[in-house]
């Protein structure tokens, strides 16, 4: 489950935490808040994003077999 967690610190700083968004399509989730909210002091990446998605060999079959037919 992709989740967005934001604490709000008294003194107007903002703590943003994304789970369950494999790779660094999280970026492209958080952009647009991260814009409105301000100036971004620091980015602390997870095991996640450095997590690559899994092909299933399904999906390798049939890219090879899309290649193979020019």
């Amino acid at each position: 489950m992709e989740t967005l967690e934001f604490i709000i610190y008294p003194d107007g700083r903002v703590q943003e935490k994304v789970t369950g968004i494999v790779g660094n399509s999280c970026a492209e989730v958080t952009a647009a808040i991260e814009a409105e909210l301000g100036i971004v002091l620091a980015h602390e990446p997870t095991s996640e994003y450095f997590t690559a998605k899994v092909f299933s060999q399904n999906d390798v079959a049939n890219t090879q077999a899309t290649f193979s037919n020019w």
